[in-house]
């Protein structure tokens, strides 16, 4: 992918120039693994507006940096910001930007002092690039959520009264890194009975009895890119009030599918799911936003709530998670990824949303 990345590298160049900057020194991992290819816990990356990038990291990732980018010039320093900085100095660039929202104010002050630029906050450039994905982006995508549905298909024989929450959620991680993943995407979740009216429930020795609601958040990392996917299902045969929310959740859930479309306003799309559920009288038990964009991490923007801003565009994958939250007696989310295209929406997890019955 290294054609790939160049011309990640190039786009963001045309930012930063658009910024009246000289350069931009990146500093998010996740964002240099976007624009190198270079996964590290240790590496900074300079774009300058004009000329090539220049990768540094230390002596640890060294020999994978030369054979993952071959293309770029490395620097092999432990303080990789700081010879950065230096480089931009010595490189005559003069008013270097820098990603607020990872320096901290303690390193800021660090660089500042023994940096000879001018250092100034240039925003979110690289998240507005990752906004937007690629067709190979799109297909590692593809590959996390079939590896998260056959996840569940192998684990569903599992699910049944007397095995605890965690051990289902055992299974599905196992059974996601058997089927090809790097590992999970996240913590998964496995919530039972009233466990389930709790949204981020952490699974724990709660044994599945007859008549739970068993909601299950769980997802596969695949080439970088993370699946998510919820599933809620019946332990034997659900009472009334337990089909009529899930029907609610679902219907819900198909609105907000259908409006998630190219120049859609992401507050839009959520009310197109949370009005199905205020209609019902459960507009209290939806207390989180309908979803988030999902790639290289779990949560990237776009956000969708009732207060967020934005709108939606082609080729970008977001989640579509409502849920209803009953406290003491259970809830019920139903979730997929999907990708906004022009045509409708494409999902990427496939497993049934009918109500199993196990």
């Amino acid at each position: 992918m290294g054609e790939t990345h160049t011309a990640r590298r190039r786009r963001l160049a045309a930012l930063v120039a658009g910024h009246d900057a000289d350069a931009l020194l990146v500093t998010r991992l996740v964002n240099i693994r976007y624009l190198t290819g270079l996964d590290s816990s240790r590496a900074a990356l300079l774009v300058p507006a004009e000329g090539p990038a220049v990768l540094a990291t230390d002596g640890r990732y060294a020999g994978t940096a030369e054979r993952v980018c071959p293309e770029l010039p490395i620097v092999v320093n432990r303080l990789v910001t700081e010879a950065l900085a230096a480089r931009a100095a010595a490189d005559g660039h003069r008013r270097l930007g820098f990603e607020a929202h990872d320096v901290t104010v303690e390193h800021h002050a660090a660089l500042a002092e023994k940096a000879e630029v001018e250092l100034t906050p240039l925003g979110h450039l690289v998240e507005e690039l990752r906004l937007v994905k690629d067709e190979d982006e799109i297909a590692l995508l593809r590959e996390a959520c079939a590896i998260t549905d056959r996840a569940f298909a192998a684990v569903l024989p599992e699910i049944r009264a007397g095995v605890t929450e965690r051990a289902v959620a055992i299974a599905l991680e196992r059974a996601m890194v058997d089927l090809g993943a790097e590992r999970p995407a996240f913590e998964s979740i496995v919530a039972s009975g009233p466990n389930g009216a709790v949204p981020h429930h952490r699974p724990g020795g709660r044994e599945l009895q007859p008549g739970d609601l068993v909601t299950m958040d769980f997802g596969a990392l695949y080439g970088g890119y993370h699946a998510d996917m919820t599933r809620t299902v019946a332990i034997g045969e659900p009472a009334g009030w337990q089909r009529d929310v899930y029907d609610l959740v679902h219907r819900a859930q198909l609105a907000g599918i259908d409006a998630a479309a190219p120049g859609a306003e992401t507050k839009d799309v959520d009310a197109a799911a949370r009005d199905v559920i205020k209609a019902a009288g459960q507009g209290d038990a939806f207390a989180h936003g309908l979803g988030h964009g999902v790639g290289l991490e779990i949560h990237e923007a776009p956000l969708m709530g009732y207060d967020k801003t934005g709108k939606l565009m082609d080729r970008v994958p977001i989640t579509a998670e409502p849920g209803v939250y009953l406290t003491g007696r259970g809830g019920v989310r139903i979730e997929d990824t999907l990708v906004v295209r022009p045509g409708g929406p494409e999902l990427l997890t496939t497993t049934t949303k009918d109500l199993l019955v196990l």
